[in-house]
């Protein structure tokens, strides 16, 4: 599963993935957990940057404490699953990251380890998003990271990794007219090991409190 994630330098969002147009003014995360208000890309006339809580709240849920147990979506399942069957075809969306974070068990304790990308750019994830309302009308907006089998560099830590969409295949993914199911799944495979690197980082990252620069920093053999 991926249950947190970095985005250290948001300001590279419209760089990376551009022409996509920014109205919030968003700072540093380097502990984004579940239940926040989060940064996802979508595309629906133009791309542009929504803030999202992260926890998906499929649009027919009797109340939101659904989205504690989908803050992932397994690629694998997602066509036949009523939770996101429909927003597979038609909801889709990008979640920007600069790395993102898995525990490896050694021995009896977990061990939290920082996974990016070699070039250290941001990249996106490839994520599902439903819009709710409350009784009185009011809507939540809220989304769900799909998940795949790890590569080479995450197997070792964990045996599931974020489906890391692929440069040429994010248009793709955030296209509105392709709703083809099963062309939409052939994006969704572990990302080309070569490209990313891992390190273990302190155990700061358990808890959602601690938001600063150093839950990324690697640990020492001493740390």
């Amino acid at each position: 599963m991926c249950g947190r994630y970095a985005i250290p330098d948001p300001a590279d969002i419209p760089i990376r993935f551009k022409g996509t147009r920014i109205g919030y003014d968003l700072k540093p995360r380097y502990n984004a957990a579940p239940s926040e208000d989060l940064p996802v890309i979508v595309n629906d006339s133009e791309m542009h940057v929504e803030l999202m809580r992260w926890g998906l709240v499929p649009f027919w849920a009797k109340d939101t404490n659904i989205g504690y147990k989908m803050i992932n979506a397994r690629a694998e399942t997602l066509k036949d699953k009523p939770s996101f069957k429909k927003a597979l075809s038609t909801q889709r969306c990008i979640v920007p990251a600069g790395g993102f974070f898995e525990w490896k068990k050694v021995d009896t304790e977990k061990v939290p380890y920082y996974i990016f990308m070699k070039n250290k750019q941001v990249f996106g994830f490839a994520g599902l998003y439903d819009v709710w309302h409350d009784k009185e009308g009011k809507e939540l907006k809220t989304y769900t990271i799909i998940t795949t089998t790890p590569n080479a560099v995450v197997a070792p830590i964990h045996d599931r990794m974020p489906a890391i969409l692929e440069k040429q295949d994010e248009e793709t993914w955030l296209n509105p007219d392709e709703t083809e199911p099963e062309r939409l799944l052939k994006l969704l495979h572990p990302y080309p090991a070569s490209e990313l690197d891992a390190y273990p980082v302190s155990r700061l990252v358990n808890s959602p409190a601690n938001d600063t620069k150093g839950v990324i920093e690697p640990v020492t053999s001493s740390g």
